[in-house]
């Protein structure tokens, strides 16, 4: 028995050892690199890996999604290869509002301090107005700390801060560069051939890429059947020195033929967008959008707002961005991801792409967390196809919220519509659960598929109640059938391009149940 013992005891001391031994020559060894953009000089850490290659994910693009995905899998200990066409600070008149479901992300992601020394400004909620009625509509934002709200910003400032918060963990590098193509090899993406800033043609290899270039991608085709919708373009001013009706809220005017948003961006700017059906503007260079403005858009705005309105349309600095709106319809690939606005878009109205994005990369650093070895591109893909169902429930109820509530509060010449516009109106002003529960779902603390449908046709019985109370006429009567058809005509079909199954029975779906490839 005491040989046995002894033997034993030998044996575990040797497996010890051997395993010890083992895992001290797997330990990558670190090499320094340091490269300059045009604003700062950023330093990395970058770990030479398996097979000589130093990174284990490729992100193309460092915008609110690329950057914040890129401090995500560093924070994870991943080794991060980031390309970004241009380092500078960013100039874009859309991605300023956070909403408060977006902010509980970006706090779970730790990057809550990104809306810091921004002058960023917290948002509380939305005003309506319609005909010169005006309605508050708070985010249920009991339950929560106080910092917890929404949030308000230029986009360029808050994505810089994003990307020095990525570029300060030893594991990322950001570069500048041009991704020209996905280099693919029998099927799977191996990595990206890219333009540094000097011209040098230079290819980056990894297990996983992952493109986030934007809405404007060149890359998509390959990952993705994209369906690209230009419902109407923005045209954005920027107030100064003017004060809100409702300090701290969004402001959205129902006006003719589409909606006009006001919001504050810093401590003495609030931020216009006119929305302008259609693909085609008004052309700024001969003065027909300033004359637009004035004539069509001027008389609409709050008179609190109009003094600065006219301004800021006469200063000139008018600046427009077409509305694209895009369901996801990925075309799995072994070796890459599609996410951001190059994977999915909705109609900005409700300012809920952010909140996707990052919802999104909380649901990837959750499945990508037990995975130890992203080499075998197989396994990992057909694990990752998960994603694509998993992110459906809150994604698909924001996407279809904005795609709904923009055909509603846009004015059209059909009585049904407008009592479907009027009827939206009246049923937020209610208050109670009547504007608590499409404000959870609008801001992101409740998106719920059932929620969003059940209050949508809510809003439709409601305008039909109005029609045929107290004395139904058979006018009324076919109006109110008409306007039932309407609702279902603009939800439905969104509904159905985003995914049925996925977006309600997402459990129903094999590759949701499917686990991380086990290593050898």
């Amino acid at each position: 028995m005491d040989h046995y013992i002894a033997g034993t005891l030998i044996a575990a001391v040797f497996l010890l050892l051997f395993v010890v031994r083992r895992n001290d020559s797997k330990k990558p060894r670190k090499v320094s690199t340091t490269y300059k953009t045009q604003n700062d000089v950023f330093r990395s850490s970058v770990n030479a890996g398996k097979n000589g290659s130093p990174t284990d994910v490729i992100i193309v693009g460092a915008g609110v999604a690329g950057a914040a995905l890129a401090h995500t899998l560093g924070k994870d200990g991943r080794r991060v290869h980031v390309i970004e066409r241009d380092v500078t600070e960013p100039d874009r008149i859309v991605g300023e509002l956070l909403q408060p479901g977006g902010y509980l992300k970006l706090v779970e992601l730790g990057l809550e301090d990104c809306v810091e020394e921004i002058d960023a400004q917290q948002v509380l909620g939305y005003a309506l107005f319609k005909d010169g009625k005006s309605t508050r509509l708070s985010y249920p934002l009991e339950k929560f700390h106080a910092d917890v709200s929404g949030r308000s910003f230029y986009n360029g400032r808050f994505i810089q801060r994003m990307r020095e918060k990525a570029a300060s963990r030893p594991n990322v590098r950001l570069e500048q560069g041009t991704v020209t193509s996905l280099l693919e090899e029998n099927g799977t993406i191996k990595g990206v051939q890219y333009k540094t800033k000097d011209g040098q043609e230079l290819r980056a290899y990894a297990p996983l890429t992952i493109v986030c270039d934007g809405c404007f991608s060149n890359l998509r085709r390959s990952l993705c059947k994209p369906k690209v919708d230009v419902p109407s373009c923005f045209v954005g001013l920027v107030l100064e020195n003017c004060q809100l009706p409702f300090a701290n809220h969004g402001h959205v005017i129902l006006a003719d033929p589409s909606p006009i948003l006001f919001y504050p961006i810093s401590s003495t700017e609030v931020r216009c967008l006119v929305d302008v059906p259609g693909q085609k503007v008004p052309s700024i260079s001969n003065g027909e959008m300033a004359n637009y403005l004035k004539a069509m858009v001027a008389p609409q705005v709050p008179p609190e707002l109009h003094e600065a309105f006219v301004s800021a349309v006469e200063r000139g600095n008018i600046r427009t961005m077409p509305n694209r709106s895009m369901p996801a319809d990925p075309q799995p690939t072994p070796g890459a991801l599609l996410m951001g606005d190059a994977f999915n878009m909705r109609h900005p109205l409700t300012g809920g792409g952010m909140t996707v994005a990052l919802s999104d990369i909380v649901v990837l650093r959750n499945l990508l967390k037990p995975l130890h070895d992203f080499n075998d591109a197989a396994s990992l893909g057909r694990y990752l196809e998960s994603f694509y169902t998993l992110r459906k429930p809150v994604a698909s109820t924001i996407n279809t919220l904005a795609g709904a509530l923009y055909k509603v509060f846009s004015s059209s010449p059909d009585q049904a519509r407008k009592e479907m516009r009027q009827a939206c109106f009246d049923y937020l002003s209610l208050g109670g659960v009547f504007s608590t529960g499409p404000v959870a779902l609008l801001s992101g603390l409740n998106p719920r598929p059932l929620s969003l449908v059940l209050h949508f046709f809510a809003v439709a019985i409601y305008g039909v109640g109005r029609l045929l109370l107290p004395f139904p006429s058979p006018k009324r009567m076919w109006i109110g059938a008409r306007l039932i058809s309407g609702a279902s005509g603009i939800i439905f079909p969104i509904i159905k391009a985003e995914g049925v199954r996925q977006m309600f029975f997402p459990a129903t779906i094999p590759a949701v149940y499917r686990a991380p490839p086990v290593e050898d």
